[in-house]
């Protein structure tokens, strides 16, 4: 078998960031105003934004975790593509088009529509950084032990730089392009890792003559310790009643994470109106369902061609299986492309997230907390969002080189349950309670990050076991590695109970407005408007 060419693969590498740096700095010629920079002049159409929120979703995780988990546990690793699937059930039917509708930049906008502005707004971006810098710390881990398998870096030093240059670039197109920038990066990435993974699907099949259950056969006899045990639940989640309980409590989170992830929902204030941002969901389902039935072909055919002993050695593990299998099929130049299509998945979902997270400083924390609001320190909220943006890249990127090495997908997994846990009943309250207040707000979002933070930090997947975070240490109290089942009835609870006790009155005149601009968009149009 070829060997990976460092050479080739920093020339692909580059070849792609001087094109979306072009791309970047062709956007940001029109980007004047907050609506330009925070939500790209809403200029995007449905199918547009449809490939970009593909584009914003499909993580690393998905391309080199899922692919990982499946090549190592089979069925057990296809969940995750199921769970982040009909996760958009959700927030197609109960979100989309209703938060497109009742905000205007960020998810404290929703939030804090119809309760006590300064609270709900600190609340709204204290919870939208914490789940941004969860996937930051999975995406700069990916590109970390991604680059050093490609370039042949071992030491800790080396993949430290490589996380460093991708947190540089990550600055520099969100300071250069703003949102509209950072959707064409989303798009043409989109557009190049759902064709690089169609491609290595046919050509796996096509080792198999086409047919799935040779490549599936092939993948068991390939893996002699796992044996049958692929193809059936249970390699890696059944073993006992706890890792039982532990899968349930990861479906809940991926499934209802996704409609309160901040970066996807932002995204639904790019397009013109509520139509559109119904559009796009419906194109990103499609796009997000074929690529997931990519990474199963991806998944076993890693497993078969490449070999879990080769996988595990390989730097990286787990995600390592894709750029392996590529190396197996195409040799250097393949796996050079499949790379940079990797690479870039990394840079456009860190970008995303934290123009996301920049914006809701800006946006919540400065022009409505700190100015109160007033229309002449809207120039200033762009540029408190592009230093916002450096604070935060510089912050990701000591994350990112502390938690590298660690799985991606069970990354990303913990970033779905505060996103379920604290963004998801504070949404569905406020827009479908009437009674539901400010103290209901805060309660729900405050409770459940401090619940689900609390509980991964004294999970096994911090420490107490060998694939732990800090595996020399032992302070794991409670028993499953995702804390979903618990913290999501938990957070609801506490949105009902801080309601039920308040005193607070909700404000009738503005919960009718709500209710009527969110189902028919009447007045949001207005309120929009740039």
């Amino acid at each position: 078998m070829n060997e990976s060419s460092p050479i080739l693969n920093i020339s692909i590498f580059g070849v792609f960031v001087l094109i979306t740096l072009f791309v970047v700095i062709r956007a940001s010629r029109n980007t004047k105003t907050a609506a330009d920079y925070l939500a790209a002049g809403r200029a995007f159409t449905g199918p547009q934004n449809g490939i970009a929120i593909a584009g914003d979703y499909l993580s690393a995780a998905s391309f080199l975790g899922i692919a990982g988990a499946i090549a190592l546990n089979g069925y057990d690793g296809f969940l995750y593509s199921i769970g982040f699937l009909v996760a958009w059930l959700i927030a197609l039917l109960l979100v989309a088009e209703l938060l497109r509708n009742t905000g205007k930049y960020t998810m404290g906008d929703v939030l804090s529509f119809r309760m006590r502005q300064r609270p709900v707004r600190a609340a709204a971006a204290t919870s939208t950084m914490a789940v941004s810098f969860f996937y930051l710390l999975a995406q700069m881990a990916g590109a970390g032990g991604l680059v050093a398998l490609l370039l042949g870096i071992t030491g800790a030093g080396g993949q430290a730089l490589v996380i460093a240059v991708v947190g540089a670039l990550m600055i520099a197109y969100v300071l250069i392009g703003g949102m509209k920038g950072t959707t064409w990066v989303q798009i043409i990435k989109a557009v190049l890792l759902i064709a690089g993974a169609g491609i290595m699907t046919v050509w796996v099949l096509g080792k198999y003559g086409f047919n799935l259950s040779s490549l599936l056969g092939a993948a068991v006899d390939a893996a002699p310790k796992a044996g049958e045990k692929l193809l059936g639940p249970g390699l890696q989640y059944g073993k006992t009643g706890t890792s039982k309980l532990d899968f349930l409590s990861l479906a809940l989170a991926l499934v209802l994470g996704t409609a309160g992830l901040p970066h996807i929902l932002m995204r639904f204030y790019t397009v013109p109106t509520a139509k559109e941002a119904r559009r796009s969901v419906v194109w990103a389902i499609w796009l997000i369902g074929i690529f997931y039935l990519f990474t199963l072909v991806l998944g076993y055919g890693a497993g078969a061609l490449v070999g879990p002993d080769k996988i595990n050695a390989a730097p990286g593990k787990a995600n390592s299986a894709a750029p392996l299998l590529a190396l197996e099929l195409g040799g250097p130049i393949l796996l050079g492309l499949i790379a940079a299509v990797a690479f870039a998945t990394i840079l456009a979902v860190v970008a995303g997230l934290t123009i996301t997270a920049s914006a809701s400083f800006a946006h919540d924390i400065y022009a409505n907390i700190i100015k109160k609001g007033k229309e002449e320190d809207k120039d200033s909220e762009v540029k408190v969002a592009r230093l916002t943006a450096i604070v935060i890249g510089l912050v990701s990127i000591g994350g990112g080189i502390i938690a590298n090495g660690q799985n991606i997908a069970f990354l990303v997994a913990l970033a779905f349950a505060v996103a379920a846990s604290a963004n998801l009943p504070t949404i569905l309250y406020s827009l479908f309670w009437k009674r539901f207040n400010t103290s209901g707000a805060l309660w729900s979002i405050y409770g459940g990050l401090v619940v689900t933070i609390t509980l991964i930090i004294l999970s096994p997947a911090v420490s107490g076991s060998p694939t732990s975070m800090f595996k020399n240490a032992d302070f794991a109290l409670f028993p499953l590695s995702n804390p979903g089942i618990v913290s999501i009835p938990v957070a609801f609870l506490l949105g009902y109970v801080g309601t039920i006790l308040s005193k607070d009155k909700a404000d009738p005149t503005k919960q009718a407005e709500m209710e009527v601009r969110s189902l028919t968009g009447a007045g949001a149009e207005k309120a929009t408007a740039h």
